[in-house]
């Protein structure tokens, strides 16, 4: 294992973050806000940027706006308050050969004790020019020896930034990574012919470097070491998945080629050549004994429920079981009618609805207790729900397919629940997600999986018309939303929250960056709020329905069926709607806080609406023009999913548009997921170390890697 000494103790790297001198139990705390528990976790804890303090010359030749370093000797020190505004203005004097230079901290009073006259130190920071001259305002500071020889932490260098939290500054965690770097011994989890065949530096230096580098240069391929140790860690996992997989087994299901060509034409719609493809794909895989791992990726409305419902069919017309896991009940309805629509071509099959608020077989309610039963006997050959499935009331006979929609909303252990039911034999699964995954995420996120791709639209679904409306063009669009209405259409108003915080007249004044995001969200529409307005001022004389997340389930499908059954004419809603929606007859969205989302979120949610044969408007809001920007004004130039998930990846990130905000993996992971080279390299490299050394005897450090990913990814 290994460790770390200092103060004449031995620190391993997995031990608790209280074991390092100077760390208390306040400062635990603290640095808990940011994930650091442990020495590894605070040595992983990567600057953010550096402030580049290189440029250390005398006093007489400071240039007015720029940033710059000196050392000198603190000649005086003195504080002053102003009362009427609560601020309290430290000065002290620097001198060197060449000259003297004032530094002043606001509200920094304590610097008068800690900065000595006659002491040696280093300033770095801008300089700025008034009527007494030039000084520096609230410069970085630290002490140096008359010999210079002290390394310089906080000036005069590339001096890294971190992410910080409530009583956490990037220098109280350099003073914390300082010493911990002079003495740290870690073995490299690398072999060596990696490290030489991709160029890496070894790990200890990596740590060094990414802390404190020398040029930016340097801090790069610091960091690319760090990245690629992250994404072959994960690819490993993946791979290991993958060879587990294959040593399962599963019902091999024959595919009767005879039974698809009779009931495919009986379709209520004609499948796309993306759809036949996707369908043989699933069908060839379940024609093997070991269990099939699929995801179905597909852009909105392009038919991965009517894929999936054919595999489903299919696997009944076997003899075998399906279940269909879905986030949300509102969601389970609607597949289940959805299903039961398309059994017209096999009538003999049984369906069952199985969610928290009730039970059906075949679209009639029953009890859950009948539908338990129906289930265990065999009696059903399809069942659809939510979390309610993977009950242990819930028995099945003989499960061979799981399809999981939205995959990317279920925790692992939830989908392993599922794929449990079975003890002899794991059932196939099929994963299904709307959201387009761009190629480098689906290779490693999703690397034991096999992929399949719908692209096509099926035919005669209209184009949606998608711009972005200001403040002075929201009347146009209140106008075509009136208009749409008349002709007995319908439409979503999506607002980023359901209500304001209520305002705490005691809470204390925010600053900077907190009070710039405070006031952005202040002028946010709130689903409550917006509902009211639009009820009593705007449209008074249509009907406005409101449904977001802290609604009952009983009350959200309420409102959701009565809005489906065209007794409203415009719903108000929250993320609620964002996927799995289908209302045919809607055709216009407003999205409020345009910008509060990301694009990937943004068609997810434009794909609720021209589902039917109607053309088909979204007009994005956001709260201040000026900071609309590219971003949205992508979203008029292109309906392509995909290319906007590609978008998404390089302003947003990989969290945000697949899902995996909340999986647990490491930031770090997730930053390095958009280098296409990385995550080429570290496949390779991957598949290079499982191909001589599957068990991964040879590399017990990567071996414990992955068993820390693993153990991260399940903690839920």
């Amino acid at each position: 294992m290994p460790r770390i000494a200092m103060a004449n103790k031995t620190i391993e790297l997995d031990d608790p973050i209280i074991k390092v001198s100077r760390i208390g139990t306040k400062s635990a705390a603290r640095l808990a806000q940011l994930g650091i528990r442990t020495v590894r976790e605070l040595l992983w804890h990567l600057p953010s940027r550096y402030d580049d303090y290189r440029e250390i010359g005398p006093i007489a030749r400071i240039i007015p706006g720029q940033t710059q370093s000196v050392q000198g000797v603190v000649v005086s020190v003195a504080n002053r308050s102003i009362w009427p505004k609560r601020m309290s203005i430290t000065t002290a004097t620097i001198k060197d050969d060449t000259g003297a230079i004032r530094a002043v901290w606001f509200n920094r009073p304590y610097l008068a004790d800690t900065l000595e006259e006659g002491s040696r130190i280093s300033v770095s920071g801008k300089a700025v020019l008034d009527q007494r001259g030039l000084y520096f305002s609230n410069p970085s500071h630290e002490r140096v020896g008359n010999d210079n020889v002290a390394p310089l932490r906080h000036t005069g260098r590339l001096v890294p930034v971190y992410p910080e939290t409530y009583g956490v500054t990037s220098k109280f965690l350099r003073f914390l990574i300082h010493p911990l770097l002079e003495s740290v011994s870690i073995d490299d989890p690398l072999p060596s012919a990696i490290r030489r065949k991709f160029k890496l530096l070894e790990l200890r230096e990596a740590i060094q470097n990414v802390h404190y580098p020398s040029t930016q240069n340097e801090a790069e391929e610091a960091k690319r070491r760090l990245a690629f140790d992250e994404l072959i860690t994960l690819n490993l996992k993946t791979g290991i998945d993958r060879r587990a997989r294959t040593a399962q087994k599963s019902p091999a299901i024959a595919m009767d080629v005879s039974y698809m060509r009779a009931i495919v034409p009986n379709l209520p719609f004609t499948l796309t050549k993306d759809q036949r493809r996707a369908a043989a794909e699933v069908l060839r895989d379940m024609e093997r004994p070991q269990p099939m791992n699929r995801l179905l990726e597909g852009d909105v409305g392009s038919g991965k429920t009517a894929v999936a419902a054919l595999a489903a069919f299919h696997t009944a017309h076997s003899g075998w079981q399906s279940v269909f896991m879905v986030p949300t009940e509102i969601l389970a309805r609607q597949h289940e009618i959805s299903v039961r629509k398309l059994a017209t071509i096999a009538p003999e099959t049984t369906i069952a609805l199985l969610v928290g608020s009730g039970a059906s077989l075949n679209g009639v309610p029953c009890t859950k207790k009948t539908a338990y039963d129906a289930i265990s006997r065999g009696v059903v050959q399809i069942v659809i729900g939510t979390h309610a499935v993977i009950q242990e009331k819930v028995k099945f006979r003989n499960l061979a397919l799981a399809i999981v929609d939205e995959q990317h909303r279920f925790g692992v252990s939830q989908r392993a629940a599922l794929i449990r039911r079975n003890i002899d034999q794991a059932p196939h699964l099929l994963s299904m997600t709307a959201t387009p995954i761009p190629r480098t995420l689906a290779l490693t996120v999703f690397g034991d999986l096999d992929i399949s791709l719908l692209r096509e639209k099926p035919a005669g679904r209209p184009e949606v018309t998608t711009k972005v409306v200001l403040a002075h063009e929201r009347e146009q669009a209140y106008e075509i939303i009136r208009k749409e209405a008349r002709m007995g259409r319908q439409t979503f108003v999506i607002c980023p929250m359901i209500e304001r915080a209520p305002k705490d007249e005691n809470a204390k004044p925010k600053v900077g960056r907190a009070l710039q995001t405070q006031l952005m969200w202040a002028e946010v529409r709130a689903a409550q709020e917006e509902h009211e307005r639009l009820t009593k001022t705007v449209f008074p004389d249509l009907k406005v329905s409101l449904v977001h997340g802290r609604l009952k389930p009983a009350e959200k499908d309420r409102v959701m069926n009565a809005f489906r059954a065209g007794l409203s004419d415009v719903l108000v809603a929250t993320s609620v709607v964002e996927v799995g929606v289908d209302i045919p007859n809607a055709t216009v969205m407003l999205i409020e806080g345009a910008e509060r989302f990301g694009l990937a979120q943004l068609h997810q949610f434009r794909g609720r609406i021209g589902r039917g044969e109607h053309p088909a408007h979204c007009f994005l809001s956001p709260t201040d023009s000026g900071i609309v920007g590219r971003r949205l004004r992508v979203m008029e130039k292109t309906n392509d999913g995909f290319k906007l998930a590609e978008q998404d990846l390089k302003i947003r990130g990989p969290g945000e548009i697949s899902g995996l905000k909340q999986s647990g993996f490491p930031d770090a992971t997730m930053r390095a997921l958009t280098d296409q080279e990385l995550v080429r390299d570290t496949r390779m490299a991957a598949d290079l170390i499982l191909s001589a050394d599957p068990k991964l005897e040879k590399v017990p450090l990567l071996k414990e890697a992955v068993t820390r990913l693993t153990a991260i990814l399940h903690r839920e």
